[in-house]
């Protein structure tokens, strides 16, 4: 596999759709993976695996069952597995996102959010 660098800004003017994460690198089979955030997600968890959300440009609002995180640019959020989190964007919201490949972004839930086959970019 060859060596490269990943330039953050230039991944996300690829793409306009929101909570569809693509993938910009893989390691120790985990995904890194950019997406961008628009009003609310779906309540879910993920039965195996721990997310990652860090927080590239704008505001994430990461409710859980008994609080609700806000997460700024810089700012990430490790959410451990069997955890209930509903991702909630204040405006348009950049994410990187540090995940097993294994992860299926609506976890425990399949709704129209639900993406199976993740695109390489």
């Amino acid at each position: 596999m060859p060596v490269k660098k990943v330039n953050l800004n230039d991944k996300f003017n690829q793409f306009r759709d929101y909570w569809n994460p693509k993938i910009v690198g893989e390691l120790n089979d985990q995904l890194v993976k950019v997406a961008k955030f628009k009003d609310e997600f779906v309540m879910h968890r993920h039965e195996n695996e721990d997310e990652m959300f860090l927080v590239i440009e704008g505001t994430l609002l990461m409710e859980l069952d008994n609080e609700t995180l806000e997460i700024h640019p810089g700012e990430f959020v490790i959410i451990p597995r069997k955890t209930n989190h509903k991702p909630k964007a204040i405006g348009e919201v950049k994410v990187l996102l540090f995940e097993p490949a294994t992860t299926l972004n609506t976890g425990n839930t399949e709704n129209e959010f639900t993406v199976k086959n993740l695109k390489n970019i």
